[in-house]
């Protein structure tokens, strides 16, 4: 009867066979090979399988060895480089992504509709100013009435109604 601990576990590598590469066969490798290739073929598989990319069934993820290009179960074919040019060959992908960074106008506008809003705040409470200072501070509502000396319930009932009444100017 042998021991189990005597017996050495059996490492295998999947090799593609270049004449065919769908053909996968798998030869012995030692444990030292095992634990350097195969983190990388994990990550590969996972992140290939993370943006649906590895199409393998399980069954057959043991002929994986992260050479997505040979794979038959692969659907990375259909990735574009951005450097591709387009149709009419004059720019490529990346120069035509559009700029998400804010407009002139945009950040123009975004400002004027502060002021009004900030206006609009200061004649509704007088004590507008040291609201939205407080407000910057990351206090409490419980912590603003406190100082305000109004009760918290009677400040939370103010706020939403100002709250109201803000949100029609900017619709």
């Amino acid at each position: 009867m042998a021991n189990k601990d005597n017996q050495r576990k059996k490492y295998y590598y999947p090799l593609r066979d270049a004449d065919k590469p769908y053909e996968v066969s798998l030869i012995e490798i030692t444990e030292a090979q095992y634990r350097a290739l195969y983190p990388e073929i994990w990550a590969t598989q996972k992140r290939e399988q993370y943006h649906h990319r590895c199409m393998c069934p399980k069954k057959y993820i043991w002929k994986c060895d992260a050479n997505c290009d040979l794979c038959e179960y692969s659907a990375a074919g259909d990735r574009l480089s951005l450097d591709v040019p387009t149709e009419d060959g004059n720019v490529n992908m990346y120069d035509a992504i559009p700029d998400r960074e804010s407009t002139m106008e945009d950040v123009i506008s975004d400002a004027i509709l502060l002021k009004e809003l900030i206006e609009r705040f200061r004649k509704l409470d007088p004590d507008a100013d040291l609201i939205i200072e407080m407000f910057k501070e990351e206090f409490s509502d419980r912590k603003i009435a406190e100082r305000l000396g109004r009760k918290q319930r009677t400040f939370a009932d103010q706020m939403k109604r100002i709250r109201k009444e803000l949100h029609k100017l900017i619709d």
